[in-house]
Order: structure tokens, then C-alpha cells, then sequence
């Protein structure tokens, strides 16, 4: 996504505050309506955020009377078992495929060209070649993104944790880290922090990642990468035990508590946007004709403070800030306004 796009996201925040044997098929039916439509949703692996874009796909269409039978695939990080799962929606025939996050997104692009393909939460739908233009999809695959104001949220926490070297973890075979990690590099640039990376290729390396780099910076920024994110607990943990500050593009991964600072999209409302790009293809609209949807809209932000860890960091969270946020982590225990 571009960076102007992606501004407007915090801005409105802070205004208003293995493939067969590995996976277990579930099935998810409602009884509303005449004809059964077949859904195959795919993520890349599990955690909190993509089982909320999987459950807003799944709470739309049964809002709106579509009588589904869902298939819902795991790709547990695994490019090559989310082609299998690709391929597996191609020849069962679903009415219309959903890829959570760029790889699984990508292997149905590249193996399904006569079923429609939504994808769903991927950084930058241009970059990983899904589409060539924003303002329409591309052939039988339109989507949302969940592009986040790198830039931004950078600046604010070198002012509110006062750092001066960032760290950053991402996965370096996946296109959406990659193309955050430019965004990292100019937000750094112009902050004036010096930026620290650390690759990793799966979920098993994460942990040892955030040890890696602990002792070479004074926080750590997160994009939303769901390789990271899927060891979420690992990071805080380390990052937690050196009193050093996180800073979350992910609010859904924050509220269980750890992360200094999150800001971004509410992920559930993501997966009913996500539904209802759905919807039209199903009511007759192309992919084609329907436009990558981005979460602007002030109320798909969410602005998270954690207090605990701002203790834990001896950092102070002025006010001004506090009365911004719509989610408050204090004494172990969210509070939403």
C-alpha cells in the first residue's frame, strides 16, 4: 500500500481514539436462504487476529441469509501446503475462495483463474502482484488490505518511549513483510532512529530472533506479520523480562497485555469488510469490478495503552494520550471504552 493511503488509518485512530494430515476440515453452516454456497477460507496460520478476520467473513454472510458450507484450511506458515489447500479449492469447486494473508492469497492466485479469489489482509496487494491497480480487481481476484501508518506510529514511539535505536523481526519470504520493511526503513529515516533487523523464515525461529536482537536496541516495532505474531508470547516475553518497550501494529495481539503501545484496524471488522466483498460476488458482481477495500474509517481503529508495561519500562503515558486511546491494559486487565 502507499504510504498516503496509509495515513489516514492512525490519524483517524488518535483522533477518535500440513495441508490434510495437519489441518482438521470445519465445517460452518447456516440454514438461511434457498441456494448453498460453497466457501473455502484459507489463512496462513493461526492466531487471534486471522480466526477474527475468518470469524467476520462467516458472520456477514450468515447476516445476510447466504446458506454456506465453509471449508476452513490452516497453512501453518507453509507456502507450499497453502498451494495444496489452493488447489484443493480449485478442484472441490468452491463458489468462492478467501485468502487470509499474501502466501495463502498468492498460491490461489497462481493455481485458480476461473473461481472467484478475496483476499484478505494483505499488506500491500500491489507489491505481491495480486493486482495492478487499487481503484479495481484484477481479473477473478479482488481483496482488502490491511496496510497500517508505519511512519506514524514510528514517529510517536520515539515521543512517547523516547528511543533511539528500533529493532525490528519479520518474515523474509513473505511479500507483505518485505515491502513493510521498506516502510520501517523511511519511518526510521525520518524519525532519525537507527533501525536493527532480524529475519526469520518460520514461527520456531521468533523466539530466538527477539533474543538476537534485545540487547541492540531500545524497542521493538511490529508490523503486522503473521509468522511473528503467531509467537507473539515469545517476543513480550523476552522483550518483557529486558524492561524494553514494543510497539504493536496489531491491536488484537496487544490485549492480553505486553506490547508498550498498539495501533491499528480492528481485524474482526476487517474480516466483515472482507464479507462483504464476498456478498457482491455472490449477488453477481466480478472481482474485477470491485476495488481493494482499505480500513479508513475512523471507527475500524482501535488505539491501545498498556499501563503495566509502560511500569515495567519506567515509561510515562501522558494523559493526553491516554484519553485518545479505546483501550486502556492496567493491572491485568483490559478496559475498552
Amino acid at each position: 500500500m502507499k504510504a498516503t493511503k496509509s495515513l489516514t488509518v492512525f490519524a483517524s485512530a488518535l483522533a477518535l481514539f500440513a495441508f490434510a494430515g495437519c489441518n482438521k476440515k470445519t465445517a460452518v453452516t447456516s440454514n438461511i436462504g434457498e441456494k448453498t454456497y460453497k466457501i473455502g477460507i484459507a489463512k496462513i496460520v493461526q492466531h487471534v487476529a486471522l480466526d477474527s478476520v475468518e470469524q467476520g467473513v462467516i458472520d456477514v454472510l450468515k447476516e445476510n441469509g447466504i446458506n454456506a458450507t465453509y471449508d476452513l484450511q490452516n497453512a501453518n506458515g507453509d507456502p507450499n501446503t497453502a498451494s495444496q489447500i489452493a488447489l484443493k479449492y480449485k478442484d472441490e469447486r468452491v463458489d468462492v475462495a478467501v485468502g487470509i494473508a499474501t502466501p495463502v492469497a498468492l498460491a490461489m492466485a497462481n493455481t485458480i483463474d476461473d473461481i472467484p479469489i478475496v483476499f484478505g489482509t494483505v499488506t500491500d496487494p500491489l507489491g505481491a502482484g495480486l493486482v495492478t491497480s487499487l481503484d479495481h480487481g484484477e481479473g477473478n481476484v479482488t481483496g482488502m488490505s490491511d496496510a497500517i501508518p508505519t511512519e506514524q506510529h514510528i514517529a510517536l514511539f520515539k515521543e512517547l518511549a523516547g528511543i533511539k535505536t528500533l529493532g525490528y523481526i519479520y518474515t523474509s519470504n513473505e511479500a507483505n513483510s518485505v515491502s513493510s520493511l521498506e516502510l520501517v526503513k523511511k519511518g526510521c529515516e525520518q524519525a532519525g532512529l537507527e533501525l536493527v533487523t532480524q529475519a526469520i523464515t518460520n514461527s520456531s525461529e521468533v523466539k530466538q530472533a527477539a533474543e538476537a536482537i534485545i540487547k541492540r536496541v531500545d524497542g521493538l516495532y511490529l508490523t503486522t506479520d503473521n509468522t511473528v505474531f503467531s509467537a507473539l508470547s515469545a517476543v513480550k516475553q523476552v522483550f518483557g523480562e529486558a524492561k524494553k518497550p514494543i510497539f504493536s501494529g496489531d491491536v488484537t495481539g496487544a490485549q492480553d497485555g505486553g506490547c508498550l503501545i498498539a495501533s491499528g484496524f480492528n481485524y474482526y471488522k476487517a474480516g466483515r469488510a472482507t464479507g462483504e466483498i464476498i456478498l457482491k460476488i455472490l449477488n453477481g458482481e466480478k472481482p474485477s469490478s470491485i476495488p481493494v477495500r482499505f480500513m479508513t474509517d475512523p471507527s475500524d481503529s482501535d488505539l491501545l495503552f498498556d499501563l503495566d508495561a509502560a511500569k515495567n519500562c519506567g515509561i510515562t503515558i501522558p494523559a493526553s494520550y491516554i484519553e485518545k486511546a479505546n483501550m486502556i491494559f492496567e493491572n491485568g486487565k483490559l478496559t475498552k471504552k
